[in-house]
């Protein structure tokens, strides 16, 4: 299996997918760190993709979405964005509106939370 394929394959069985240096629960770079930590504190189950394990996905995943970043988060198989997206999403509301609409969970009042402490 290639790595695209791979990276579709995953992208398509898992709801919520962060590709990511690191893993969740130890991020290796502030950006990846960042959406981790949003994802994480809203209690978002997701499925996190460490690039750095693998130079193969890493450059794949880049080619796949057409975006030259790490980290990159996929909703219910859509690419949303990197870190600066889903900061400007979570701060916003659009990231809430965004796991409404494609049925995923998350706790609302931590979200709100976030919001609250970036007001």
């Amino acid at each position: 299996m290639s790595a695209l394929d791979d990276i579709r394959d995953t992208v398509a069985k898992n709801d919520v997918v962060l590709y990511m240096k690191g893993t969740k629960l130890m991020p290796q770079c502030g950006f990846s760190s960042r959406v981790a930590g949003v994802l994480n504190y809203m209690g978002v189950e997701f499925t996190d993709v460490n690039v750095l394990a693998d130079p193969e996905i890493r450059q794949g995943i880049k080619e796949f979405s057409d975006w030259p970043t790490i980290p990159q988060l996929y909703v219910k198989g859509e690419f949303v964005g990197g870190c600066d997206i889903i900061t400007e999403m979570t701060l916003s509301g659009e990231l809430d509106q965004l796991f409404d609409a494609k049925g995923v969970a998350y706790n609302k009042e931590a979200a709100d939370k976030i919001r609250e402490a970036n007001a």
